[in-house]
């Protein structure tokens, strides 16, 4: 990936200072890095009660992401952490190595009734660092043992490896999984999600899952006005070709210093659409970058969006592809039961 960028953050909106290089020139700030930070957190199902999302309940195994999606909505998370938004997030990765063990204990308890369980709210659940640490592998392991349903959106292609406990799931619970492909163009992919794979070989994940009898669909997320939407047919095309059952979109949301990442990388990587893009953006959104208010942040208003919308509906229904709600709301199987350690079944009620 060649040299590591410069530490790049934009102010941390809950520390009073803020970090300048007093150098000539931008190659002499420090290079970002990689840390890993673990947390020690005592729970590990986190709630949601936004109804702009499907699902209440979700797990994070980490936070922070080596995707580096310049349009991540989930980048100002890392400002409670006292880290930043730009390379602090990309590069200081905090995991929970206790995550399946938190998962368990948190389904031994009477309270839990086997609810859907999403993997992951925030950052992507098959980030790198999974590959070496298997803790979403170690949390759906535990889902499998309480058959307790299963939803997944992730970029990459290591959800592959789990395929065997994923058709597993699905066949005695419920395992859904929405693979992310906002682009269809190789090099608009590149400079907006720089170390995630291609869009073809993320297609490849929704076919090899579908092919192994795990409902797979794709998230045509963020669509950013101006610049992914004319990809929209291309993606869905793609994923009907390849076994894909469901799709659904969110319009490009800029929270916070979200706002700043996503211009300042589209500037840089593509300076001749910048201005068409951020106008767009503005025509979505009632003249501003981003709008708080519930339902419309998710799919914008105006002409702009509503073309947006049109056009993925009609070829998502032309296609036989279900797109009337994020795959997370589609009804579960009511599967849920406790092991009994003594070898009897001890059922979730």
């Amino acid at each position: 990936m060649g040299r590591p960028l410069p530490v790049q953050n934009p102010q941390n909106r809950f520390d009073a200072t803020f970090t300048t290089w007093d150098v000539e020139s931008v190659e002499d700030i420090p290079r970002a890095t990689l840390h890993v930070y673990e947390d020690r957190t005592k729970n590990i199902l986190a709630t949601n009660d936004s109804p702009d999302v499907g699902f209440r309940w979700s797990v994070n195994p980490y936070r922070g992401c080596r995707h580096a999606c310049a349009y991540c909505y989930a980048r100002p998370s890392h400002e409670y952490l006292s880290f930043g938004a730009g390379t602090d997030f990309e590069k200081k990765i905090v995991v929970k190595p206790q995550a399946p063990a938190l998962l368990r204990e948190a389904f031994d308890r009477r309270s839990w009734k086997g609810e859907l369980v999403v993997f992951s709210g925030v950052t992507d659940c098959y980030q790198p660092l999974e590959n070496k640490m298997a803790l979403t592998r170690g949390c759906l392991e535990v889902c499998l043992e309480y058959k307790n349903p299963v939803g997944i959106i992730t970029k990459s292609p290591l959800v592959e490896r789990d395929v065997d406990l994923l058709a597993e799931l699905a066949r005695q619970a419920t395992a859904r999984v929405s693979v992310s492909i906002p682009f269809w163009k190789k090099d608009v992919a590149r400079a907006m999600e720089p170390y995630v794979t291609t869009p073809e070989r993320r297609m490849k994940i929704v076919e090899r899952l579908a092919a192994a009898g795990v409902p797979v669909g794709v998230s045509v997320s963020p669509i950013i006005p101006g610049l992914n939407d004319e990809d929209v047919a291309d993606v869905l095309q793609a994923a009907k070709d390849a076994g894909a059952s469901h799709a659904f979109y969110v319009l490009l949301r800029l929270p916070g210093a979200v706002k700043d990442v996503f211009e300042q990388r589209l500037r840089q990587e593509l300076p001749l659409r910048a201005d068409k893009v951020m106008n767009r953006i503005r025509e979505t959104r009632g003249g501003k970058l981003y709008d708080t208010r519930w339902s419309a942040r998710q799919t914008g208003e105006g002409v702009y969006a509503q073309m947006v919308s049109t056009l993925f509906d009609k070829t998502a229904k032309r296609l036989g592809l279900s797109s009337d709600e994020l795959v997370v709301q589609a009804p579960v199987k009511d599967t849920f039961q406790r092991p009994d350690r003594t070898g009897q079944t001890s059922f979730g009620f």
